[in-house]
């Protein structure tokens, strides 16, 4: 018997919005039950691991040790372009990726 991905937890000191956030770069919603203090996002479509998005009362200090890799559909910069628009931030360029991070500092990639 093997374990599987159930969930990815993020802490954050605004739950409801990171996960608005991560729900609108994903083509997904907040679910319904979410609260100030936990969120989550269902995967859209094709399956994966739910979101989750947790009330801490400390800010993030450090960078990740994981992070997300997103593949843009379309043009890379399109895609940049829309995440910028939801609260993200462009942080640096490793040759075709365009490394990023959500509106609390999470860093995240973009490539092709």
């Amino acid at each position: 018997m093997v374990a599987f991905v159930k969930s990815v937890t993020f802490d954050a000191s605004d739950t409801l919005g990171l996960a608005a956030f991560w729900a609108a770069a994903l083509g997904s919603d907040v679910d319904e039950g979410s609260t100030a203090g936990r969120a989550w996002v269902e995967p859209a479509g094709w399956g994966g691991p739910t979101l989750w998005f947790q009330r801490v009362p400390e800010p993030k200090t450090a960078k990740n040790r994981q992070h997300f890799d997103l593949r843009a559909v379309g043009p890379v910069e399109a895609e940049v372009e829309r995440l910028v628009g939801l609260g993200a931030t462009v942080t640096g360029r490793d040759g075709d990726v365009v490394v990023m991070a959500d509106p609390e500092g999470n860093e995240f990639c973009v490539e092709a």
